[in-house]
Order: C-alpha cells, then sequence, then structure tokens
C-alpha cells in the first residue's frame, strides 16, 4: 500500500506547482512514478527531473539501450513500478519479449547486438561488485565512447535513485497490473 496520499495539485505551494506544471508540460505529460513523493522536496524535485529528462529523452543511447540501461537498474533494486513502467516502453523502443523476461527473472538474455551485451556485462558487473574491470570498461568505452560510458552510469544512477524513491513510498502499480517480482509486501 502507498506510503504516501496522492496530492492535489490544485493545493500546491507556488514552488510546487510551478515543478509540477513543468514536470506535466514535459516529455513526460504527467506526474507519475517518483514525482509525488519528490514533490514533497521541491529542492530535489527540480534538478531530478531535470536530471531525468536527460536520462530518458536526451543521452547518446539510443531509446532501446537506454531502456535495457533502465530495466536493470529496476531488476537490481527490485522496484516494482520501475521495471513494471519501463518493460513496456523497452517493447516499444523494440527490445524483444525474450530479453525483457530473462532480464525480470534474473537470466542471463541472449541478446542481438554486441552493444545490449556489453552494456548488460557492464551494468551486471558493477551491480555485484561496485566496480567494473578493466576489460569491461575497456569494451564499454570502445563500443559507446566516454560520453556514452558516461550516461550509461548517469541513467542507472537516475534509475537508482527513482528506483529507491518507488520502493520506499510502496508506489503501485496501476490497477490490475501484475507485479514483475515476487516480494513480500
Amino acid at each position: 500500500m502507498p506510503r504516501l496520499a496522492p496530492l492535489d495539485l490544485a493545493t500546491l505551494d507556488p514552488e510546487q506547482k510551478r515543478i509540477a506544471d513543468a514536470i506535466i508540460a514535459g516529455p513526460r505529460g504527467g506526474m507519475r512514478g517518483p514525482f509525488e513523493a519528490w514533490l514533497r522536496s521541491p529542492g530535489l524535485c527540480e534538478p531530478a527531473q531535470q536530471v531525468g529528462a536527460y536520462c530518458r529523452f536526451g543521452t547518446s543511447l539510443s531509446p532501446a539501450l537506454s531502456e535495457l540501461v533502465i530495466m536493470l537498474t529496476g531488476r537490481h533494486w527490485r522496484a516494482q513500478f520501475e521495471f513494471w513502467a519501463h518493460a513496456n516502453l523497452a517493447r516499444q523502443a523494440g527490445v524483444s519479449e525474450e530479453v525483457i523476461e530473462a532480464i525480470r527473472t534474473g537470466q542471463p538474455p541472449a541478446f542481438g547486438t554486441d552493444e545490449e551485451h556489453a552494456i548488460y556485462d557492464f551494468l551486471t558487473e558493477y551491480f555485484a561488485t561496485n566496480r567494473v574491470s578493466d576489460a569491461t570498461y575497456a569494451r564499454a568505452k570502445a563500443l559507446f565512447g566516454e560520453k556514452g560510458v558516461v550516461d550509461i552510469i548517469g541513467i542507472a544512477g537516475y534509475y537508482g535513485l527513482v528506483s529507491m524513491t518507488l520502493n520506499v513510498f510502496q508506489v503501485a502499480l496501476p490497477e490490475g497490473e501484475p507485479r514483475p517480482f515476487d516480494l513480500p509486501d
């Protein structure tokens, strides 16, 4: 059960309203996910949502690769809402159902490209060890360049914050949607 009551957009203070209006008017088009929680701290919400807009819509990675990073991060944090939302976006970006299901269940996917496999190896190594080996780093840098590696880390870091927010405040899936992970309530 969600830990925070829904915000009434009509009763926001001026700073909250300005930020909420910017989120709604931006590429997301709404206040789903972590935004209602973050809006309770406008000083966090505003820069976080701006970083998120870059991480979701402006990086050097293709939408499919970005969604792969986000799903791996959501899986790492076992964030129900995060994985559910971005599995749907990954499908729209062309990620196969087999890859999505393998990530959901924690199995190594059968990837179609070196880029997908490199991102998987990079992030699963990092999530398992909190480090990346020289060989894994060199492979990612060769495929994505320095900017791309920074973008991978930025996306994973941002969606780590999102996942933690969703988990702590128990943001619910839409009514009737199955939970991606079998976790105790």
